[in-house]
């Protein structure tokens, strides 16, 4: 990588593509790939659905605030996707738009839902009406999103190549990255 910033971040609601598109990022350039969440599993020893069961939203959001500033304080370049409530808290949004390049990869509730509708995976969905808890998200998240990027990469109807190339092409012809030909 080849700017000042060492973090490439990738965020986003749930199924907006940032661990996919994160990992083959960094498969490209050659440089580690980190979910917050994941880091999080390993520290907890088990998913984060069941941290949000047994601790609740506000301890898994102090954790997660926790990891998210350790990741972008190491130097090491990297590419680090993060949940998609991270942006709830000022001091995330502040840390990886100060120690990062952030990506919103942005879609619209109702693609997210198509992409979603079958995952039991992820908390937050685990509703009545997960299309209209994606319609809530949205509307609580996408200023913040907004505020913490330095670059907005429209997801929808993109497959994660198409995605991929985008970041990857955005983030070369700003000199975060090093240009390659894939």
């Amino acid at each position: 990588m080849e700017s000042n910033s060492k973090v490439v971040a990738l965020i986003g609601l749930p199924g907006s593509g940032k661990s996919t598109v994160g990992r083959q990022l960094a498969k490209r350039w050659g440089i580690p790939f980190l979910d917050s969440d994941h880091v999080i599993e390993q520290r907890t020893g088990g998913a984060v659905r069941d941290f949000f069961a047994l601790y609740g939203e506000e301890a898994f959001r102090d954790l997660e605030q926790t990891v998210i500033a350790e990741l972008c304080a190491d130097p090491a370049p990297k590419i680090v996707a993060t949940g998609g409530g991270a942006v709830l808290r000022e001091a995330n949004r502040q840390v990886l738009h100060q120690h990062g390049q952030v990506f919103y990869l942005k879609a619209s509730p109702e693609e997210l839902y198509q992409r979603l509708r079958h995952d039991k995976t992820r908390p937050l969905l685990q509703v009545a009406d997960p299309a209209q808890r994606l319609r809530e998200l949205f509307a609580a998240r996408d200023a913040l999103y907004a505020q913490t990027a330095h670059y907005v990469i429209d997801s929808a109807r993109l497959t994660s190549h198409q995605l991929l190339h985008r970041v990857a092409m955005q983030a070369e012809m700003a000199g975060i990255a090093p240009r390659t030909t894939s």
